[in-house]
């Protein structure tokens, strides 16, 4: 059977999500030419030209109640429309685990999640209804904040939406609906005494480390780390560092630094520790030139965390 791709929207009411599909199907004539099923089950202050949509070779069906989201109605427009692509632009008062729960018509295939959050609100949101707004982003491959200024808490957002999902990439969009590609607050202080590098950080972190690494000169971070250290390898030197997804479970990599530890011996390869360490700039084979060498303050054993993965974004 012939797989039907479906593109799933979410985000809370009035976030944008009809903007985005009407742009997607209208001016980006996505799927070319595809007969489009479009299922809509939020009723919002955008509204669709069933006109113009139609003559896009698009077919629009209206649910009004979370109760009608079933899977025995999905299977009958499936086989009423026979769609080639679907779309659904998910309600953002309904409970995801409806969505979730329904199974799909034999062929669907949720191949991307998009989720809109408008940046004007957002903030007011999290603020009185964070379990509600933050529900329709947690299974989102992208979550997108629109309408964004100059004045945008991008980091703070960025760290709500990592706290639910970590591998979502998140992109913002200015009100003129072009990408901000301004660059984003560090997601951690680095006037602290000690930086304190989280879990789902700790791939921005490196990166910035990796390639900022001189204004990191004598500062301290403390993280937790799995520890690459096999018998082979020299006395006095590990490897502290994560397993980071880029972009797929087939593409994982080991983002370590070069630790100086005359005690390294004693640490098991693959343990898992908490490390307090002053970060030093100098010439490592490793880096094949200068980089980011740690001298550990402390070194404590740890629990593995519940997710051992990290995320670029």
């Amino acid at each position: 059977m012939e797989e039907i791709p479906v593109y799933l929207f979410t985000g809370f009411m009035d976030s944008g999500k009809t903007t985005l599909i009407r742009q997607t199907l209208l001016k980006d004539r996505f799927g070319d030419g595809a007969k489009t099923l479009l299922i809509v089950c939020e009723d919002g202050d955008e509204e669709y030209d069933e006109e113009e949509m139609k003559a896009a070779g698009v077919r629009m069906l209206m649910l009004e109640k979370e109760e009608d989201f079933t899977e025995t109605l999905l299977k009958n427009i499936n086989l009423q429309y026979l769609p080639e692509q679907v779309f659904i632009e998910y309600n953002g008062t309904w409970g995801m685990d409806t969505l979730l729960e329904t199974a799909l018509p034999d062929g669907w295939v949720i191949v991307q999640s998009l989720a809109t959050a408008d940046a004007s609100t957002f903030d007011m949101y999290l603020s009185n209804m964070r379990a509600m707004i933050l529900e329709q982003l947690f299974k989102a491959d992208v979550v997108i904040f629109n309408r964004c200024s100059d004045d945008t808490p991008k980091g703070k957002f960025r760290r709500a939406v990592k706290a639910v999902n970590r591998p979502a990439q998140i992109v913002y969009e200015r009100k003129d609906g072009e990408i901000d590609e301004t660059e984003e607050e560090l997601p951690f202080d680095l006037n602290q005494d000690v930086i304190e590098i989280t879990d789902f950080d700790y791939a921005i972190w490196y990166m910035d480390v990796q390639e900022n690494y001189k204004k990191y000169e004598g500062k301290k971070v403390e993280f937790t780390a799995l520890v690459y250290n096999p018998d082979k390898m020299k006395k006095g030197v590990m490897v502290p560092g994560r397993f980071a997804m880029t972009c797929c479970i087939e593409d994982v990599s080991f983002l370590g630094l070069k630790c100086r530890y005359p005690d390294s011996k004693s640490i098991p390869h693959k343990s898992w520790i908490h490390i307090t360490a002053q970060i030093r700039v100098e010439f490592a084979m490793e880096y094949k030139g200068k980089g980011p060498v740690l001298y550990p303050v402390s070194v404590e054993p740890a629990e593995k965390p519940e997710e051992e993965l990290v995320y670029f974004s």
